[in-house]
This record gives C-alpha cells, sequence and structure tokens, in this order.
C-alpha cells in the first residue's frame, strides 16, 4: 500500500521516468553482468601482447604498441579501413533514398501491393546470412544484373542526365548507384520497413487539412510527409551505419579475424578492433548532431 501511495504522489513525468527505468532495467542489468568484464577484459587485452599456452593464456603489457602497429605500420588495416569508410559514404545516400522512395509507392494502394512488400523484404524474411552465400556464389548478381538489362540503360540515362546539365560529380554518382543496385536492394529492406511504418502513423487527417487549403502533392510531401517521417530518417541513417560496418561480408571485420585466429596476433586483433569501434562511435555522434538539427519532433 505504501508504494501504491508513492506512485499516486508522483507527477505525470515521474512516473514516465519511473517506467523508463524499468523498461531499461533488464538490458542495465544483463550489461553489467554479461557485457562489461569481457569489455574491461578486451580493453586490457588491446594493450597486452597474448599469448595462448596450455590451460589458458598469458599477457604482457606492451602499452599503446598494438594501436601503433595497426594504425603505422599495417598498410593492409589502413587501406581497408578506409576502403569501408569511402564505401559507406557513397551508399549510404542511395540506400536512405532508395528505401524511402520505396516506401512510399509500397504505402500506396495497387494490385499486387502485397507481392511487391514481400519481394522487397525477402533479403530480410531470409536472413543476412542466406544472401550473403548466395551473392559469394553469383546466383542474385546475375538475377539482378538481367533485371538492370531489362529496366535500365545505363547509357541511355547518362546521356540523359548529360542534357540536363547536371554536375558531372552528380552523374558519375548516380551511374554507379545504377550500377550497384543489387547491393543497394540487398540493404535496404528493414529501412523500407521502417519508413513504411512511419508513413503509415501520419494522422490522415493531416492530409485532409494539406487538400483543403489546396496544397499540390509537391507540397504535401515538404509540408507534411517528410517532417512527419524526418525521425526516422535520423534512424535509418544510423542504422544503415552500423548494419554497413558489422554486416557479415564486410572486409575489415574478415582481416581482423584473420589477424587472430590466423597469425596469433591476438593483441593486435582487439587493438583493430577497438580503434574501429571508436570511428564508428565517433561517426555516429556526428551524425547524430548533425541531422538531429533538421529532424521534426511533434510536440
Amino acid at each position: 500500500m505504501d508504494i501504491k501511495k508513492r506512485i499516486s504522489r508522483l507527477s505525470l513525468d515521474q512516473r514516465k521516468s519511473v517506467l523508463g527505468i524499468l523498461f531499461t532495467a533488464p538490458f542495465t542489468v544483463g550489461f553489467i553482468l554479461f557485457l562489461l568484464y569481457p569489455i574491461i577484459q578486451s580493453v586490457i587485452f588491446s594493450l597486452s601482447d597474448l599469448s595462448i599456452v596450455e590451460g589458458g593464456y598469458e599477457i604482457d603489457f606492451v602499452g599503446l604498441s598494438n594501436y601503433s602497429e595497426a594504425l603505422f605500420i599495417d598498410s593492409y588495416f589502413r587501406r581497408i579501413f578506409i576502403d569501408t569508410f569511402i564505401r559507406l559514404l557513397l551508399e549510404l545516400p542511395a540506400i536512405l533514398i532508395f528505401s524511402f522512395f520505396a516506401a512510399i509507392l509500397l504505402n500506396q494502394k495497387f494490385r499486387g501491393r502485397m507481392l511487391a512488400r514481400v519481394l522487397f523484404f525477402l533479403p530480410v524474411i531470409l536472413g543476412a546470412e542466406i544472401i550473403i552465400r548466395l551473392g559469394q556464389a553469383h546466383y542474385m548478381e546475375q538475377a539482378m544484373q538481367l533485371g538492370q538489362g531489362a529496366f535500365f540503360d545505363v547509357e541511355a540515362i547518362g546521356e540523359f542526365l548529360n542534357q540536363l546539365m547536371l554536375p558531372p560529380e552528380l552523374t558519375e554518382y548516380v551511374l554507379a548507384a545504377i550500377d550497384d543496385f543489387p547491393e543497394i536492394v540487398r540493404s535496404s529492406g528493414i529501412q523500407i520497413l521502417i519508413f513504411l511504418a512511419a508513413l503509415q502513423s501520419i494522422p490522415s487527417a493531416l492530409y485532409e487539412v494539406a487538400h483543403i487549403e489546396g496544397a499540390t502533392g509537391w507540397e504535401t510531401f515538404w509540408k507534411v510527409t517528410f517532417p512527419m517521417v524526418s525521425p526516422m530518417i535520423l534512424v535509418n541513417f544510423i542504422y544503415t551505419v552500423i548494419d554497413t560496418f558489422t554486416a557479415p561480408d564486410n572486409q575489415l571485420l574478415t582481416y581482423i579475424q584473420n589477424i587472430a585466429w590466423g597469425s596469433g596476433d591476438y593483441g593486435i586483433s582487439v587493438a583493430m578492433s577497438w580503434f574501429y569501434f571508436l570511428a564508428i562511435a565517433v561517426l555516429l555522434i556526428i551524425v547524430f548532431v548533425s541531422v538531429s538539427r533538421y529532424v521534426y519532433y511533434e510536440s
């Protein structure tokens, strides 16, 4: 009874805070019990020369030499690291734009809409590992290239973009995105699902008011649809960054695994992992701070 009386005396904001603490408590407890110790241990390993011996392992503290070797001596790690970031910067806008407009199309009412949604969500339904194996076997690329040949004439699109007098950099980017279309489709399943849920959560009354006020479809999109979906743009932005950096076919992750289990340089591999993690964290912070300024949150 005392607990109920205390809760009844709390304000609405205080009750929400209590509920937030209760909902996050399982994650907090699980993190402390199962993740905190391995994280601390991995930091120690990254600062040590670790060797496997009979009955366990031995560590010899070497300071930041593992990080120095990963960054300044191992040129292959630097090259893959830079290539991974360049790949993200090139694919991220294409994935977000494609998934957003695909969600808009799938949100329309037309015959065969359910089949179209299933086709776009196949990478999510089948699972990433199956898709990766299909890609390694070149089945998916061949199938998508057949589709590209049927629907996309890259030379004709290039000529059309040149006639529009677009900047050469933009034209090259669009053509590169078309050439990488299979990978963009494979990486857009979750993003389409999130955008579709956001579009379906927009109150229909907002569109009715826009129609009564005489707004065109273009104005309705920029004044109603885009602001209401902008929080999910930030979510998909962050998700795409994490998904790209942790994908099963990520060459940098494969190289780090080979350093650990192939060469036996466990300390260096852990140092590479921590440097990779910190780089992702810094990038996410920059993305969140820069993009969140333009996000509309409905009060």
